[in-house]
């Protein structure tokens, strides 16, 4: 490393990784879907259970998933299984219309195996076959895992709350497309787990003052939620609105998406995004919503009815951006008052971590000025790190890569295997994020795998961005 060359250091949000997947299942869709993890998540073994005494026998000291089908369910001993493996997390992949449709309790009692499965994912032979949402199901698994596993990590977390295992399962790969591994997903299924999680207590007379220390809503940027999910006995129970109501009094700042063709949901359009669930075009309409309102997008600055105000690309956007606001105009004092609401909603922080700025997110995270103070810092903190863009290169075998040119020529040459590491961390993503190619980020995050064929891949696509944007300015050389 140069004197003058700055570290490139992501953060890796999932610190324990899946090692092994066991599959237990007479469903040969099922078992098919051996190939598909291997290929996308190659530092994967996946074994393939023939008896129920085989999975209950297993042991690993290393995180585990069970994947098993109905019918394997049924035969298993799920306390023998968590006893034998410290760390591991039973899926159930069922093929059944009623479980796919019923909320919790009504599936347990109907169909008691449904308890033994930490969670519950719907398959079919049409639009959620197995192989469609068995990496999803996996990658899961294993943010549930971590987050319970290590609950004192900051993190960012994506919360996905509905009660039929359908809508989740056709939901999930979509969402994880969209984040990458820039943050969690966890899926809760009722109010009561809900509750929990955000919160860290059973009841809201429990909260202590000082409730951001306590469950895990300080690192929820989103919240993605059906209007009705059950409540105690009511399984009906409109128990969004009643989320919706407690988000707004004790976590303002997160967004929240109500996924819903139900009536009721009209009535919080003015707090909450609404979704049609099952529209078409509804997911795509999300996957653009997502993006501009929990930092994984563009920077926007909204007006206070919602308004799509400016729009900033990088870090040296945002940074002129903040010299209009400096500026003694009416623009410079309305853009003051816009980015004062953007401050307290730490939408800075959030937006410099999802681009790859984590050291800088946690710096200015806990800081909370206003005005042209909050405006001086943020410029000063942002002038920083554009002055580090030509410096920060991605090392790859001992190689530092400095442009796209230089990565472009280094992937034709260089062994797949030594380029591994960099696709299953989402690496190239994060160190192109940073350098201010967030459009070709977004294509190289959700490509995975091993070998030639990943190789080929990454070099298709810098060759084709290098081809169409070979005038794009680089970042690091804008004006500011």
């Amino acid at each position: 490393m140069s004197i003058n060359d700055v570290e490139f250091t992501p953060r890796i949000i999932n610190t324990i990784k899946v090692t092994t997947v066991v599959i237990f299942s007479a469903d040969e869709s099922i078992r098919a879907v051996k190939e598909t993890i291997q290929d996308y998540m190659p530092w994967v073994t996946v074994k393939i259970a023939s008896n129920p005494l085989e999975v209950n026998n297993f042991k690993s000291s290393k995180v585990t998933v069970f994947i098993v089908d109905d019918t394997g369910l049924i035969f298993v001993d799920a306390e023998l299984i968590r006893r034998n493996n410290l760390n591991c997390s039973i899926i159930l992949l069922s093929s059944n219309d009623k479980i796919h449709t019923s909320p919790p309790s009504v599936a347990r009692k109907l169909y008691p195996h449904t308890a033994k499965a930490d969670m519950v994912f719907a398959v079919n032979a049409t639009n959620i076959s197995p192989q469609r949402i068995i990496t999803s199901v996996v990658r899961c698994a294993e943010d549930r895992i971590n987050i319970s596993c290590n609950p004192r990590i900051r993190r960012y977390i994506f919360l996905v709350i509905d009660d039929e295992p359908r809508w989740i399962s056709q939901f999930l790969p979509l969402l994880y497309k969209i984040i990458g591994l820039r943050a969690d997903i966890q899926v809760t299924r009722t109010f009561e787990e809900t509750f929990r999680f955000i919160f860290g207590v059973e009841n809201e007379e429990d909260l202590p003052k000082n409730y951001i220390k306590q469950g895990h809503g300080d690192d929820i940027v989103c919240i993605i939620s059906d209007i009705f999910f059950p409540k105690g006995d009511k399984l009906n129970f409109d128990s969004g609105k009643y989320l919706v109501r407690l988000m707004n009094r004790y976590y303002k700042r997160i967004p929240i998406i109500i996924a819903s063709k139900a009536v009721e949901a009209s009535t919080l359009k003015d707090i909450a995004f609404i979704m049609p669930k099952g529209d078409p075009g509804s997911l795509e309409t999300l996957e653009k919503y997502i993006h501009d309102i929990t930092g994984l997008g563009d920077f926007i600055i909204r007006d206070h009815d919602g308004n799509e105000i400016v729009r900033a690309r990088d870090i040296v956007e945002i940074y002129n951006l903040l010299k209009t606001a400096q500026k003694d105009s009416e623009k410079g004092h309305y853009y003051r008052r816009l980015l004062d609401d953007y401050g307290q909603k730490d939408y800075y922080s959030t937006w410099l971590y999802m681009h790859g700025y984590r050291e800088l997110a946690d710096i200015l995270r806990p800081k909370h000025h206003h005005g042209t103070e909050m405006i001086t810092i943020l410029k000063r903190y942002l002038k920083r790190e554009i002055n580090k863009i030509n410096r920060t290169p991605l090392i790859i075998d001992g190689e530092k890569i400095y442009s796209l040119r230089e990565l472009h020529q280094l992937l034709e040459e260089i062994d797949p295997q030594k380029i591994q590491k960099y696709s299953d961390y989402d690496l190239f993503s994060t160190w192109l994020d940073r350098l201010g190619y967030t459009e070709l980020a977004e294509e190289f995050r959700p490509i995975h795998g091993s070998g030639n064929k990943l190789k080929q891949q990454l070099i298709y696509l810098i060759k084709k961005w290098i081809d169409k944007h070979d005038n794009k300015i680089h970042p690091g050389s804008r004006d500011i």
